[in-house]
């Protein structure tokens, strides 16, 4: 490759992309490559079963993209994406037919909690006076904040294990286990420090905006990203396998919007050995094990409202979902594992044929496992959904080590980009002011492995960029 580029960067993901349009619509002559055939790292969809039957691959259901600040400022909310808000955020039924409901009002999900509710208002009312505010504090690498009072609010709750937090908070198991459910996106065990800014996080997102899918599958995300910077005149090459700096066209600053261990593989020669080191040291989380059903009908709840979210946690009490990130954790599988489903077709009938439904799921394994959990995740679901397998027509799994086969980038099956515990919260993926620049001013880093971290928002890849257009281009 012999043109000649302001910047490259290498991975297609929506960091990838957020980074190259933050950069271009700087004026700077961009190209981003994919070793793929398919743009989209995380937020790409196929016909995975069944001819007619949409699936997203990895990313499904997208709480931070409508509050991300860089989505809001390049229009990525208010119509380059077809949104869908189902009626409900997140369903979490139990054995016995019940089931608590996060709905868009906090008044409505506060008074459906019963006796729990004033005590579940007035942990999010607060957060919830300006909550884009606290997106932007919170979707930031670590830094003094600007709104001080706001950020003591939620570091206040944010620091405690989700375990203490929700036993101190609330009486009832159906707020204690919605409050742990939405801490186990952590995928680390609850009793550590930090898991009540996983669950805080999720629910003000819930209530500011929702937790919506993307019409047509998470594809549409990538696809409505590499549209804005191709109007910006950025370039898009897909097909293109990135081993080393060579491979790379002549290029003023390079970004990676890949884990710390391949940006080793490909640039190691031109970094320092600490720096090196520090990057070989970062710790990756748990992998996933996914799988992917076509049904022949809506899956047959036992409470009718489960069917009112495109979201349902699939893990019983608080207790049973501690117990079960516990286990990975410890390296091995838990017998009723935590179970994250989505059911977008519910919602958006492009997914399936009419009177079909698409199901997309997944549970927490040890980094780099290779077990076939189908019939494990499937008795989970029909703990709460007796008939469950009826239904199924086909369905598709990943193993944790079949999804880093997919997508490099996942590193051992770690969809977060990294361990969650507060070291790599605080420090991802080194310790440096700048945790996206290197010590070699053409080369930084911009996946989920640095701050804020995994989830569909592209700010990874917006702050990447800040950095490199200070840094290598000069500008304030």
């Amino acid at each position: 490759m012999a043109e000649d580029y302001d910047a490259v960067v290498v991975g297609s993901g929506p960091n990838g992309l957020s980074a190259a349009i933050e950069l271009a619509r700087h004026g700077l002559n961009v190209c981003v490559l994919e070793a793929s055939e398919r743009i989209g790292g995380g937020t790409r969809s196929a016909e995975l079963t069944v001819p007619g039957f949409v699936h997203d691959i990895c990313s499904a259901i997208h709480p931070l993209a409508g509050v991300s600040p860089f989505f809001r400022e390049i229009g990525l909310i208010r119509g380059d994406v077809s949104w869908v808000h189902p009626p409900a955020a997140l369903a979490h039924p139990f054995e016995d037919g019940t089931a608590g409901i996060i709905y868009p009002s906090l008044e409505r999900t506060a008074e459906a909690m019963g006796p729990d509710g004033p005590a579940y208002a007035r942990l999010l009312e607060p957060l919830l006076r300006n909550p884009f505010a606290l997106f932007e504090e919170v979707l930031r690498p670590v830094r003094i904040p600007k709104r001080p009072l706001l950020m003591a609010r939620f570091g206040l709750h944010a620091i405690e294990p989700c375990i203490s937090l929700a036993q101190r908070t609330f009486r009832g198991e159906t707020a204690k286990a919605l409050f742990g459910g939405c801490a186990a996106h952590a995928c680390v065990p609850l009793e550590l420090a930090g898991t009540s800014a996983f669950a805080l996080t999720l629910l003000v997102a819930a209530h500011a905006y929702g937790w919506p899918c993307a019409r047509g599958g998470s594809q549409s995300i990538a696809d409505a990203l590499a549209a804005r910077l191709k109007e910006l005149g950025g370039e898009i090459r897909t097909g293109v396998r990135v081993r080393s700096l060579q491979d790379l066209p002549n290029f003023r600053a390079v970004l990676f919007d890949l884990p710390p261990k391949r940006v080793v593989e490909i640039a190691g020669s031109e970094l320092p050995t600490r720096f090196l080191a520090g990057l070989l040291r970062f710790r990756h989380g748990p992998g996933v094990f996914k799988a992917d059903w076509a049904l022949d009908g809506p899956i047959p709840w036992k409470n009718p409202e489960c069917s009112l979210a495109a979201t349902v946690h699939l893990g019983g009490t608080l207790g049973e979902i501690a117990e079960s990130e516990r286990t990975v954790w410890r390296g091995r599988h838990p017998s009723k594992p935590f179970v994250l489903l989505a059911q977008q077709s519910l919602f958006d009938a492009t997914r399936a044929p009419h009177g079909k439904h698409t199901v997309w799921a997944y549970c927490h394994v040890p980094n780099g496992d290779r077990t076939d959990l189908t019939n494990v995740v499937e008795a989970q679901i029909e703990r709460f959904a007796p008939g469950f397998r009826k239904r199924i027509l086909a369905r598709r799994i990943f193993t944790a080590m079949e999804l880093e086969q997919y997508n490099p980038a996942l590193v051992g099956g770690d969809i977060g980009g990294g361990a969650n515990d507060l070291a790599n919260l605080l420090g991802r993926p080194v310790l440096r002011w700048d945790p996206y620049s290197t010590p070699n001013r053409r080369i930084y880093l911009c996946g989920s492995s640095t701050p804020p971290g995994g989830g569909v928002h592209g700010m990874c890849g917006y702050w990447a960029a800040r950095s490199a257009l200070r840094r290598t281009f000069g500008f304030t």
